[in-house]
């Protein structure tokens, strides 16, 4: 599982920064300032939740039988796909109606983070 969600977090960050120097870059003259700011939210987005990732490889250093930590990277895996590839063909798109798929990303990223505060609370850390 450490390899996995460190190695996903790899990949999700060079695309993070390889699609937020494309919208700067080349989006920037093709899109409106709205539709290129919805495409920069699903890069932050991206980056925040592939940091979250990296965190979550991490700790299954030490608690790799975690199931809740496995839940939890899915669910942020999930919710970069969903909420930040969404707002990326909307913006390029511009398909309205993949708006609706954006929020099912933003629950699978507040059940991942849940998830991560239930696996904390119920663990002896050591100090």
């Amino acid at each position: 599982m450490t390899k996995l969600f460190i190695m996903l977090a790899g990949i999700n960050g060079f695309v993070a920064v390889s699609l937020g120097a494309f919208a700067a870059h080349i989006l920037r003259d093709r899109l409106s300032p709205e539709l290129l700011n919805t495409f920069q939210t699903g890069v932050q987005y991206h980056m925040y939740h592939t940091l979250a990732l990296f965190g979550i490889g991490l700790l299954a250093v030490n608690y790799p039988t975690s199931t809740l930590l496995k839940y939890s990277g899915y669910l942020f895996l999930l919710g970069i796909i969903l909420f930040s590839g969404s707002l990326y063909v909307l913006s390029i798109s511009g398909i309205k109606w993949l708006g609706a798929i954006t929020p099912v990303g933003g629950i699978c990223f507040l059940a991942a983070w849940a998830g991560l505060f239930w696996f904390a609370a119920n663990q002896q850390f050591g100090n």
